[in-house]
């Protein structure tokens, strides 16, 4: 926990143990810097004292991992890696990026490292089409895992976030109707940074717009200029090379083969290093697969899952680099988005989302911001109330299909997750 008057002026004198005694949500290093801190910490104390109120509200989830991943790694006595680690899942496949240890995995300059297996048996994701339509709108993460046969032990909610927040922001403006009724849906998806190592959980959105083409242009500046593709390889096929060339008497070679093996070890057979960038076209054919070799997504998916081309699909991701207000006339020539989202946005945190609002107000598009707090989205929502004169289109609420998985230390003693709560203008 940092201290809320870091950077008042004078250094901290040790570690943030003091809380505000009126909200709670808080935490000073000093009493001075509490006292420093008043003039900014009275606006918010009292909506803070409001949200620790419904802190249970916010670590209430249905799963049977729910304690482990909110309370306990909130307390310290269990962290994302832990986590993930007990389940088989850490720094593999579509996980990488879930704790910190992933950042030495992917921080390779602007790339990102994609893959599109789950890591996890068939039981336990949803690696094929459900085995009925959706009946009714799904409202919470037991309705989404009831439709679709997964128990709730299963950690796929943890990246399945991205798409069911899209899923709720199109039913919240209004437009689940209209999805029987056209043919494509195109959506303005503002700011990817992490979703971009994850691009294969979008194939989730066959599912639940059935019949529709989903379009879906991804604008934000973490979008890399370049992309570079390293064949999938396995650990056997790099130690037979290596064997060889021990038979052959070309030591060197065979130290950088033995070298490359034991990186390969450390990553899932048959991982694909694909770097997506700027201009990019990515065919979802299908579903992200399980680990199986036996089961029949490994067919219907195969070589088809996750694509970089041209070809015709059910769902398209298009990547653009830029901001938003940039690079909108090229990627809207021929029609406007039914809808903008930009999840987790830090509106209040970036005056490049100045114009960005301007643009949006312009075009009279819904537009649905989530963030990993409702503090967050208080800000936010003030910020763009300062630039369009209008209140929000829909009031900040909680979003069901938020990640159920806590933020590590957080600024806050409220709990914070992943599109945790949202709002419309």
């Amino acid at each position: 926990m940092e201290c809320a008057g870091k950077g008042s002026g004078t250094r901290c004198l040790g570690p943030a143990r003091k809380r505000c005694g009126r909200c709670g949500a808080v935490s000073y290093c000093s009493a001075s810097h509490q006292i420093s801190h008043w003039k900014v910490h009275r606006e918010e104390c009292e909506r803070l004292e409001q949200q620790m109120k419904n802190l249970d509200l916010l670590n209430d989830f249905p799963f049977t991992f729910s304690q482990e991943s909110t309370v306990q790694i909130s307390e310290k006595q269990e962290s994302r890696c832990s986590f993930l680690r007990k389940r088989g899942i850490h720094q593999v496949g579509l996980w990488v990026c879930e704790c910190r240890c992933g950042a030495s995995v992917t921080s390779f300059g602007n790339s990102r490292l994609e893959s599109d297996t789950w890591n996890l048996s068939n039981i336990l994701c949803p690696c094929r089409g459900p085995s009925s339509p959706i009946a009714k709108a799904l409202c919470s993460w037991k309705d989404y895992y009831e439709w679709r046969c997964i128990p709730l032990q299963s950690p796929v909610s943890l990246l399945l976030h991205w798409p069911l927040t899209v899923y709720h922001a199109i039913q919240l403006a209004g437009l689940g109707s209209l999805t029987s009724e056209i043919s494509k849906l195109r959506i303005h998806y503002l700011g990817p940074e992490k979703e971009l190592l994850q691009l294969a959980v979008f194939g989730e959105l066959h599912a639940l717009f059935p019949g529709v083409f989903v379009q879906i242009e991804l604008i934000g500046p973490a979008v890399p200029h370049h992309r570079f593709v390293l064949p999938s390889v396995s650990a056997e096929i790099v130690l037979l090379v290596s064997l060889y060339c021990c038979y052959v008497k070309y030591p060197f070679i065979n130290r950088l083969f033995l070298l490359l093996l034991q990186t390969v070890k450390s990553f899932p057979l048959g991982l694909i290093f694909a770097f997506v960038r700027d201009g990019d076209k990515i065919d979802l054919h299908s579903y992200a697969h399980c680990f199986e070799q036996d089961c029949d997504c490994r067919y219907k998916n195969e070589n088809t899952s996750c694509n970089i081309g041209h070809a015709s699909s059910a769902v398209t991701l298009q990547l653009h680099r830029g901001y938003y207000h940039d690079r909108f006339l090229d990627i809207s020539k021929d029609s406007l988005p039914h809808l903008v989202i930009a999840p987790n946005a830090g509106v209040a945190a970036y005056a490049s989302w100045l114009p960005t609002i301007e643009l949006i107000k312009e075009i009279n598009v819904p537009a649905v911001f989530s963030d990993y707090c409702e503090e967050a989205c208080n800000l936010a929502a003030c910020c763009i109330n300062a630039v369009t004169n209008q209140p929000p289109r829909l009031p900040i609420q909680l979003n069901p299909f938020r990640q159920p998985m806590v933020v590590e230390d957080s600024p806050l003693h409220l709990p914070c997750y992943s599109n945790c709560f949202l709002f419309a203008m």
